[in-house]
């Protein structure tokens, strides 16, 4: 069989394994964000922390609990760090210096997963499991929570109320996320993921000499970091390592717990909303942009010219020879398009052209089909800038799910777009400009420049994963990556939810003759253009100077 021929029947494989999941988990979903019921387990949460989980809030009162849960979180495994070298089960690790523990805590808790650390020489088993992956359940359960707030507020009228943070929180993650990891983590282990609580072990190596390797509960949060799209590994090799994706089985499967649920929560929308037909819409743009993206990163990376090139069957430098192009290219743009930042090749050693494809994926916003929650209320943003568009051209009031579309709401939409980019390009700059932040490239040129442009573009995106070129284990990249991802996770919900409450609070208006079908493929088209232009005209002239100039010149 050919590898390319493999690759397509991977595909084939992984499409048909996310459409069989649709209907049942988006169904779920719709059911656990609206029901009144609560489970014995939720309410011994609830007392514990104090919340009333029938009290609805307003987004201001929805906003103050993302934040200042996600405060807790930021405090609580910055200090675990701190503490780790008198904890048990450190593995005689040491304590983790304050900027590294700040970038850390900040990656955790924003769902990005950064890692300027080498995980299996750094972290110990309380701060792996009691910490890193805790927060892979609840950081992906906060954006969950915020994309079901503002799909309420599509869905409601005549109210600024958008349901109880505190009631989504505990549900998305006792009975969405924790299921499907347990399910997911066993699954794992049956392809041979480890999971177990081992100290350091010294084993020799073929040629003479030791190596140093211990064990750890990978599984579990491995299957966790891909399903939340959280992205850091318990090896500092990620998922180009064998203890967390031992073969093609493991990978293709990671590579769907990824998809899962970003893909189903489109499903949950157009339930919640009460037309499937609107949740289709949004699920075919997202699917026509990952199956291009794929399609194109596979054709880079198969068919680069040259010697060596030719030789090996494709650009097979950075990629693990039991997974090959197909299996390195599905993923790394699975994990681009998503917030996962997982990685089981290195992005840096793809040509220029499909390490630009990377880049792109991130730059799109994440929304095809996105992170867990965030690609969602981030395709919905797009839409309401898509509608907007569509009124001017007609010289209609925009509207959208029976919302006017008007003056305030477009705005906070705006502002959501812009926050992003200005943290990207504006931070790349300054570490393009100032001396010091230039000594961590590994390279010069248009590649250089990639390696920085990536690290910002991962960082505000949530996404997490690098070029592998870079050092940024450095209080320059330390501290202010550890800023861009807190801002860019949180700044662009303060968004999110104003706008949901100025959705909430109209009154539905009417379909009429000259109502735009956002659920007809005429809309899906418009918001892929809108998507790619929008993306197209903020990042191209960085694009230019680093993936397209490096991939024009080879």
């Amino acid at each position: 069989m050919s590898p390319v021929l493999g690759g397509a029947l991977q595909m084939l494989a992984l499409v048909a394994a996310l459409a069989l999941a649709h209907r049942p988990l988006g169904d779920h979903m719709a059911r656990v964000y609206s029901s009144t019921r609560h489970l014995r387990i939720e309410k011994w949460i609830y007392r514990a922390i104090g919340a009333d989980p029938a009290t609805e809030m307003r987004w201001p009162a929805y906003l103050r609990g993302v934040l200042a849960f996600s405060a807790v979180g930021v405090l609580f495994l910055y200090l675990l760090q701190r503490l780790q070298g008198s904890l048990p089960g450190s593995l005689g690790f040491a304590s983790i210096d304050p900027d590294q523990a700040f970038n850390t805590a900040a990656s955790f808790v924003a769902n990005t997963n950064w890692q300027s650390y080498y995980g299996e020489q750094a972290m110990g088993h309380v701060v792996q499991t009691g910490g890193l992956a805790v927060q892979n359940f609840v950081s992906a359960a906060v954006g969950m929570a915020v994309a079901v707030a503002l799909v309420r507020g599509f869905a409601r009228s005549r109210t600024g109320e958008l349901g109880n943070f505190w009631s989504d929180l505990v549900r998305g993650t006792v009975r969405v996320l924790l299921p499907i990891s347990v399910v997911g983590a066993l699954v794992l282990v049956a392809t041979g993921v480890i999971q177990n609580f081992s100290g350091i072990h010294e084993v020799g190596q073929f040629g003479g000499g030791t190596q140093q390797w211990n064990g750890g509960a990978v599984a579990s949060q491995e299957a966790v970091k891909v399903l939340g799209t959280n992205g850091g590994g318990y090896f500092n090799a990620n998922s180009a390592h064998p203890f967390e994706n031992p073969d093609g089985l493991s990978n293709l499967f990671e590579v769907f717990l990824i998809l899962l649920i970003p893909s189903a929560m489109t499903r949950t929308f157009g339930r919640m909303v009460g037309s499937l037909k609107q949740g289709y819409a949004i699920l075919a743009t997202m699917a026509t942009i990952w199956l291009g993206f794929t399609a194109l990163m596979m054709w880079t990376e198969f068919s680069h010219h040259g010697p060596a090139f030719d030789l090996a069957g494709g650009a097979t430098e950075g990629k693990e020879t039991r997974f090959g192009i197909a299996g390195s290219s599905i993923f790394a743009v699975a994990t681009t398009l998503t917030s996962t930042g997982a990685v089981n090749s290195f992005h840096s050693s793809y040509t220029g052209l499909g390490g630009g494809i990377t880049l792109l994926g991130m730059q799109l916003g994440e929304i095809a089909p996105g992170g867990v929650g965030s690609g969602l209320y981030g395709m919905l943003i797009m839409a309401v800038v898509a509608v907007f568009l569509a009124g001017l051209m007609v010289g209609r009031t925009p509207e959208y799910l029976g919302k006017k579309i008007g003056t305030r709401e477009i705005k906070l939409a705006a502002c959501y777009i812009l926050i992003t980019p200005a943290l990207v390009l504006g931070f790349t700059a300054a570490a393009m400009a100032l001396p010091t932040p230039g000594d961590s490239m590994t390279n010069t040129g248009a590649h250089g420049f990639s390696e920085i442009l990536y690290a910002y573009t991962s960082g505000a995106n949530n996404n997490g994963s690098a070029f592998a070129g870079l050092n940024a284990d450095t209080q320059w990249f330390n501290t202010t990556l550890g800023i861009v991802m807190l801002l860019g996770r949180f700044l662009p919900m303060v968004f999110v939810l104003a706008l949901a409450g100025s959705l909430a609070r109209q009154s539905p208006v009417p379909a009429t003759a000259g109502t735009l079908g956002t659920q007809k493929p005429l809309f899906s088209g418009l918001l892929l253009a809108t998507v790619m232009i929008v993306t197209g005209l903020t990042y191209f002239p960085a694009l230019a100077l680093g993936p397209l100039a490096e991939g024009l010149a080879s």
